[in-house]
């Protein structure tokens, strides 16, 4: 027998990268009246994205929850990630949901991420309010949208039910959403219907007679103050301070006592004297895992944890060995990087770290999740090397399987051969292409190897003059395809250590394009350029004009070079070959080979 809270709603916003859900949550929370009107948070936009990253990136990293109060309803919000390297974010969270908002482009319609969460939803029988949002762009087919959704409910759908949902349609960067097409974007709105809708259709949490305390641990997050929160949805029961709970994992049971017991609201965290069945709550005063079950000491009990998608990509990542070690970090040993990582697998639950002794394997969701952990580490203080994002593989049936995905890539009709040749080079099977004669773009949908995708999005960004959109996602696996060849030229190597000058980098510049500038130090063996053929060329990047009493009028004047290449972290990541690695510091990236040693490289 199942009793309801009828005042709580725990929904999640679900969608594709960039289709608006934290700009929803941030309507949401104004116009709740969470906030004050003179608080400082109504004059912001993407109130939730609170990390440097994300706010840099525009998109959102991690799961977060927020609550607010309408019509004497408590809603919990979990604003989810949006891109496909983060699934393990919306995995990890769905069981605190009761409900969902699918937020879809008017423009773009469904994507790949918004099948994948939309499949999640549907599989943990998840009610869904549909939002269509941005209808007002230039390029919004709003019928074609509504046509393509409910394809992807009959493929997605496990039962009947799941075919009717109502639809809501918004502009919601000003923060209105419509229950009804409206004839005109000027027209009167708000979310206030909205809101209406979540009370109304989605069901009050469902929670057991059962009188013993029962939390299953679906986060984790850090106070400096009050130390680890553990939070989860109350499944049974009620919690308060000074309570004995029992940590019950597969195969242990621990006791502790919750130190404080606290509730969403808005961007804060309110402590409380008693959290019931239905609440999302955060506790303190103990240590535990997500995926472990909280519950009263006198009755504990296990409940599965939830399966992750397991990881499809992995990187080396070891302590720093150029000759420039220990300059610029303030954390650089192996004990120090493992103690890192360690506390990582804490959260990020698509995460996998094994000690290979001499440095650890770290696997991810793509380049993107490993990319994150790497910059985060970068900016607290630790030096490191890293190498060639490498695809895992298994054996399925005594088959060597690799990754695949589905990649849609729009571009402007313009562009549309330069998309092909590139594809063409990484074995990519064209599946559909669309033209959208309004917009001029067209939509090409390709099946490839993960492995093929590495250095995609660098590659047709150049060639597109940055006007390309990539999105993938991982669709399952299929037999390994022969080595595919390499795509990029050779690099130019520093030949000796010292201080880069312009003399020597106007011989090199005529070779191939330039990473450094003049007065730069550089090490033997490290990559200053990409040679204009393949083939590596080693070159003595610090040598000095010879100087004589003789003046030459046509070399006499200012050495004019072209202004260096400064590559990001992932396109230097994208650019590694297997006998090459990236040095990571607070400061710097470079690029170096594997074997420093240039007698050494060439023996090997």
């Amino acid at each position: 027998m199942n009793n309801p809270s009828p005042k709580i709603r725990n929904i999640a916003i679900i969608a594709h990268v960039d289709h608006g859900k934290t700009t929803l949550v941030d309507g949401l929370l104004k116009q709740s009246h969470t906030f004050r009107d003179n608080q400082v948070e109504m004059n912001q936009s993407l109130i939730m994205d609170s990390m440097d990253q994300e706010k840099e990136r525009g998109i959102t990293i991690t799961a977060k929850i927020t609550s607010i109060s309408y019509n004497q309803h408590r809603i919990n919000i979990i604003d989810t990630p949006g891109h496909a390297d983060f699934s393990g974010e919306v995995e990890r969270i769905m069981n605190m949901a009761d409900g969902v908002l699918l937020v879809v482009d008017a423009q773009e319609g469904p994507m790949p991420q918004t099948k994948f969460v939309l499949a999640q939803a549907l599989a943990e029988n998840l009610k869904v309010i549909v939002v269509i949002n941005k209808i007002d762009k230039t390029g919004a087919d709003v019928k074609r949208t509504e046509n393509q959704i409910a394809d992807l409910f009959l493929e997605l759908a496990v039962h009947e039910d799941q075919l009717h949902y109502p639809i809501y349609y918004g502009c919601l960067k000003d923060f209105k959403a419509w229950d009804k097409l409206p004839s005109s974007f000027t027209d009167e709105g708000n979310l206030e219907g909205l809101m209406e809708g979540i009370i109304d259709y989605i069901p009050e949490p469902k929670i057991n007679n059962d009188p013993n305390f029962v939390m299953q641990v679906s986060a984790l997050d850090f106070d400096q103050f009050k130390g680890k929160y553990v939070i989860g949805k109350i499944l049974s029961g009620k919690v308060t301070p000074k309570m004995n709970v029992a940590i019950n994992s597969e195969n242990k049971v621990d006791y502790s006592k919750v130190e404080g017991v606290y509730l969403n609201h808005g961007l804060d965290r309110i402590e409380v004297n008693e959290a019931q069945a239905g609440d999302i709550a955060s506790l303190i005063g103990f240590n535990a895992k997500i995926g472990q079950t909280i519950t009263d000491s006198s009755n504990p009990k296990y409940l599965p944890a939830r399966a992750v998608e397991k990881p499809t990509m992995s990187i080396y990542l070891g302590p720093n060995t150029s000759p420039f070690k220990a300059k610029e970090g303030k954390f650089v040993t192996s004990r120090q990087i493992e103690n890192r990582l360690l506390a990582e697998l804490e959260t990020n639950v698509g995460l996998q770290v094994e000690n290979t002794g001499i440095g650890f394997k770290v696997s991810g969701r793509g380049e993107l999740h490993l990319g994150v952990l790497i910059e985060a580490m970068r900016r607290e203080g630790f030096e490191f090397e890293v190498g060639r994002p490498e695809v895992i593989t298994r054996i399925i049936d005594n088959v060597l399987m690799e990754p695949f995905e589905e990649v849609i890539i729009e571009v402007p009709d313009e562009y549309v051969g330069k998309v092909q040749t590139e594809t063409a080079k990484r074995r990519a099977l064209l599946k559909e292409q669309f033209v959208d004669d309004n917009r001029s773009i067209t939509k090409l949908i390709y099946e490839m190897s993960t492995r093929a995708i590495i250095g995609l999005a660098n590659n047709l960004l150049t060639a597109t003059r940055g006007t390309v959109i990539i999105n993938s996602i991982v669709i399952g696996y299929k037999p390994h395809q022969d080595n595919i060849k390499q795509i990029r030229n050779g690099v130019i190597v520093a030949y000796e250590s010292g201080e880069t000058t312009a003399y020597s980098l106007a011989n090199a510049e005529q070779r191939g394009t330039l990473f450094v500038g003049p007065a730069t130090k550089v090490y033997a063996g490290q990559i200053v350029g990409l040679l204009n053929k393949s083939g590596d060329l080693e070159i003595n990047v610090c040598k000095a004009k010879h100087l004589t009493n003789m003046r030459s009028s046509s070399s006499d004047g200012t050495i004019q070079l072209t202004p260096p290449i400064i590559m990001s972290l992932e396109q230097c990541l994208d650019f590694l070959e297997e006998d090459e690695l990236l040095e990571v510091t607070p400061a710097s990236l470079r690029l170096r080979k594997r074997e420093l040693d240039h007698l050494r490289r060439k023996r090997s």
